[in-house]
Parts: C-alpha cells; structure tokens; sequence
C-alpha cells in the first residue's frame, strides 16, 4: 500500500498523536531507553513507519547543551549527604550548571523512574549517590549519558566513572586504631547481609575490618553484628542489642554514624560508659559525632572532596573525556573520646 503524500512535514509530536503515545514515549523508544516495553515499541515504530517520520540527525547534533545535571540521591536521612552535594554543586555552579535533584527512597522502581524523567529533561550528566538499581541498569542509563556513581565500588567498571572514600583503608584503619589501644574483642556493626553487597561501602569497610583482625592474628574472634538500615528500626535494634550484655564485645566498630551517634547516646543512657565498658570508632565525621555530648570518633571520609571530585568527572566526560575514572579519597580517623 503506497504511503499517502503529506504536505506538512512530520515531526515527533506527529508521531505521538498517531501512536496515542506521549511525546516523551516517542523519544525513550527512539533512544532505546531503558524500561521501554515491546507492546510500546512495536506501536512506536509502526507509527514511525507508517508516516515515513525520521529523525533529524543534524537537529538533535544542534540542540545544544541544558547545563543541567541530574542528582539521585538514596534518602534525605544521611547527614553525609549536604555536604557531599554542596561541594558538588559549588563547582557545577562555578562552570554554569543548574543541579536537578531526586531522592530514590531506597526503591529500586522509584529511583529508575527518577532516572527516566531526569533523561526526559535532557541531563547534560547525572551523579548517582549510593544507588540501588541493578549493575545492568547502571551500564544501559550510562550509555545514554555520563554518569558518575558515589558508594558503588566498582574498579572493573567501563560504562560510567566512580569516585568513592577508601573505604577498605578505613576500615582498616579505625579497627587498627582499636587494636592499637589494647581492645582485642571487637565487634562490626554493619548492615543486614540480606542487602546485595557486592560494591557496597559497608561491604568495603567490613573486609578492611576482618583483614585488620586477621593481621592481628584475631580472625577468630571477629564477628559482624548486623542491622536494619530502616530509619524507624534503627533504636529498636540498638536497644535490643544492648539488653543482651553478655554477647557485648569490648568495643565496636561502626560502619557509618547513622548507627554509630544512636549507639553512643543509647549505652551511655543504658548505664555503659563510653569508653571504659565499651569502646566506639564509627565512619562518616558527621557534625552530629563533634557534639560535646557525643564525642564519638569518627573516619572522616571528605565529602566535599568527594562531591569535587565528582564534578570534575561530570564536566570532564562532558567535554569529551572517553577513558573512565575511579577515583578513591584517603579517609582520615577523627579521634575523639569514644574508644
């Protein structure tokens, strides 16, 4: 059947109206975008077929930049997280860009929709703060624009570029910072192992934990006491755990301050003195570990450098930079009067 002959020129909304698509629907089809259906597909390309619609390579190689660049952020109950993003947006902002920001909420489907209307608004970049969508949804978004991921360790990675503090070298470093001070029963408080921890920060960390143990011939004793990263869990777990004074070790390491700073408050509370009966080293120097009532050491990981560094890699993968970076920032212990 011969195509009818149309005098007005076809465009993307054109083929929207004919497949009874959104427009944003056409572009994800035309850019192969991740999450599209085969029923969507099929219907797109149909339509595209049926009024001879082609894209316009010169348009989309003219359409220039937004100068703006996508954030996804996995809560807004980290205290890691301003200063992170201020130090990430005071170099954007330096070079022109406007930051859009979302918040995942831990759930893989609601940070993947995040991703896919951030793309819709033509992201020139999109940073990715400890995300929890899958490895191959990480490489297809990748292939779709640049995209630098905070807390996934990743060193083998090709599609996108890491920055991320050492966190084995930290854990390393706080547990031999224990070892040093004569504590020899030490325990890690980390995250449940139900959560997938291959390139996770706590997982980092926890391997840099056993491995100062081990070094100490201490293997043995080294154990991993796992918690719910769930906000409103987080008390009850610590509570619990402290009523069972008979498993207590001599002192504990933390894998971030989100356990850490409720930990110190509630064993102090219980009638623990810290230290004394139990000693405390945790990670993320949030501002909440420098209170005078607090006083909990912490690794302090950088976050500025970190939102910095990360920058730097947006705008330089921008302007062409094809090789990837992974970089690593050296965590320093904040000693303070926990352990």
């Amino acid at each position: 059947m011969d195509k009818p002959v149309r005098t007005n020129r076809v465009t993307i909304r054109t083929v929207a109206a004919d497949a009874g698509v959104s427009v944003a629907a056409v572009s994800k089809v035309l850019r192969n975008a991740y999450g599209v259906s085969d029923a969507l597909r099929e219907n797109v390309m149909a339509s595209i077929e049926r009024l001879g619609y082609r894209p316009s390579t010169a348009a989309r190689g003219m359409r220039g930049r937004t100068f703006t660049i996508g954030v996804l952020l996995i809560n807004m109950e980290n205290p890691f997280l301003p200063s992170l993003v201020a130090g990430f947006k005071r170099v954007m902002g330096k070079a022109g860009y406007n930051t859009l920001v979302g918040v995942g909420e831990a759930r893989t489907h609601v940070e993947t929709s995040l991703i896919e209307s951030m793309i819709d608004m033509r992201i020139d970049g999109l940073l990715m703060i400890a995300p929890r969508i899958s490895q191959d949804v990480l490489d297809t978004v990748a292939r779709q624009v640049p995209v630098t991921v905070i807390g996934h360790h990743e060193s083998a990675e090709t599609a996108f570029d890491t920055v991320n503090s050492d966190d084995f070298a930290g854990g390393r470093k706080a547990t031999e910072a224990m070892l040093a001070r004569g504590y020899r029963d030490i325990a890690m408080l980390c995250l449940s192992a139900r959560i997938e921890k291959e390139g996770q920060v706590w997982y980092e960390r926890e391997k840099g934990y056993r491995s100062a143990m081990a070094d100490a011939g201490l293997s043995d004793r080294a154990r991993v006491v796992r918690v719910s990263e769930q906000p409103d869990n987080i008390y009850p777990d610590l509570r619990a755990m402290l009523e069972r004074r008979e498993e207590m070790p001599e002192a504990f390491f933390c894998w971030s301050d989100i356990h850490g700073v409720p930990l110190i408050n509630l064993a102090r509370k219980s009638g623990l003195k810290v230290p004394g009966d139990l000693g405390l080293v945790s990670y993320d120097n949030t501002a909440s570990s420098a209170l005078p009532l607090v006083e909990l050491s912490s690794m302090d990981q950088k976050p500025q450098e970190l939102g910095r560094i990360a920058a730097d890699q947006l705008l330089t993968r921008i302007k062409g930079r094809t090789g990837t970076r992974h970089d690593l920032v050296t965590p320093e212990l904040i000693i303070r009067s926990s352990f």
